[in-house]
């Protein structure tokens, strides 16, 4: 029973978690790689990406709220989750247009792409705060878990309840679907081809008839699908908070390169092994040792390598060791 208990610990704290930030990281990841992959520069405003991309999520449920629309138990914010999608693609197309249309014609360097869009992070980190403030925001509604601690111990007679968020089964349901319809639209459809041709080999991609400007709106519209969802995602099962989304670039980025950058797949796989890595490694292991342990011994401490203070320093470090030792990442992607 001891080392059911202990499962049921390590699944509540450690394995549900990360499975649920895996997949928010990973459909972040996405949207860098993708970019990376066909536009050739490294989007410093992904992370405020999906910050406004959610933040138009959060108004357009409070609207819905206040009209009475719902989804019964599942959240409101699926329903605002398109409407957020088409607000963010218009605005990164129209960001293309004004800003980074021009440094493409000049053919400019990467490293000054990088510098734009640094400067772009910051104007819609300023955009967001302007319309929703600084506060946290929680705009999750229906049934809160799908599997409940209390129910679970009554159930099973053990000790640990098991609690499994809706927002966590939400995250990796639709994670999945985003996932399958982005690889179907790459392998199977013909713009998803031309796109794959462009980011392999843009001139020949030219020299075949592909239109360049067709290719780079299609990948903002699939970036702005990729960051909404991701940032709605997080904070549905979080709370919206507009300053986490500037952090949360960091594990973003560093799972794209773990993966390999410009390489989807390795985005995907980047995004758990980050996820995984940061939540075990803060982990206080505790309760899990105390049940496994015999009964006359219990650990004093917390038995936690790192602070959860330190979250983000673990994504920090892996990135690092990443960039020394194999900068094309796990599954071979362009190296940086």
């Amino acid at each position: 029973m001891d080392i059911l208990n202990a499962l049921v610990a390590f699944a509540n704290f450690v394995l549900i978690p990360a499975t649920a930030y895996g997949a928010q990281l990973a459909l972040g990841a996405l949207g860098v790689t993708l970019i990376y992959g066909v536009l050739r520069f490294s989007n410093f405003a992904h992370g405020e990406t999906m910050s406004f991309g959610a933040m138009v999520v959060v108004l357009v449920t409070a609207l819905f709220q206040s009209w009475g629309i719902s989804l019964g138990p599942l959240p409101t914010a699926l329903l605002a989750l398109p409407f957020g999608i088409a607000v963010t693609a218009l605005l990164l197309l129209t960001t293309d247009r004004v800003v980074y249309k021009f440094y493409r014609k000049v053919k400019a360097a990467p490293v000054m792409l990088v510098i734009v869009s640094t400067g772009v992070m910051f104007v819609m980190n300023g955009v967001v705060r302007m319309v929703v403030g600084t506060e946290d925001r929680r705009f999750a509604d229906g049934a809160r878990f799908l599997v409940n601690a209390r129910d679970f111990k009554a159930w099973s007679g053990l000790d640990e309840g098991l609690a499994i968020k809706t927002t966590q089964v939400i995250t990796v349901v639709v994670a999945l679907i985003t996932v399958a319809a982005l690889f179907w639209f790459l392998n199977k459809t013909r713009t998803g081809k031309s796109m794959r041709a462009f980011s392999d080999n843009e001139d020949l991609a030219l020299l075949s008839g592909i239109n360049p400007e067709r290719v780079v709106t299609i990948t903002w519209l699939l970036v702005a699908a990729l960051a909404t969802i991701a940032g709605a995602l997080y904070g549905l099962d979080k709370s919206f908070k507009p300053f986490i989304y500037q952090q949360l670039l960091l594990p973003v980025f560093a799972a794209a390169i773990v993966g390999g950058i410009g390489n989807p797949l390795g985005a995907i796989a980047g995004g758990f092994v980050i996820a995984f890595s940061e939540v075990t490694l803060t982990y206080a292991f505790k309760k899990v040792i105390t049940y496994l342990s015999p009964d006359s011994w219990s650990p004093d401490g917390l038995v936690q390598l790192l602070s959860t203070d330190y979250k983000f320093a673990v994504s920090f470090a892996i990135l690092i060791i990443v960039l020394l030792f194999k900068p094309t990442g796990l599954f071979k992607g362009q190296s940086i």
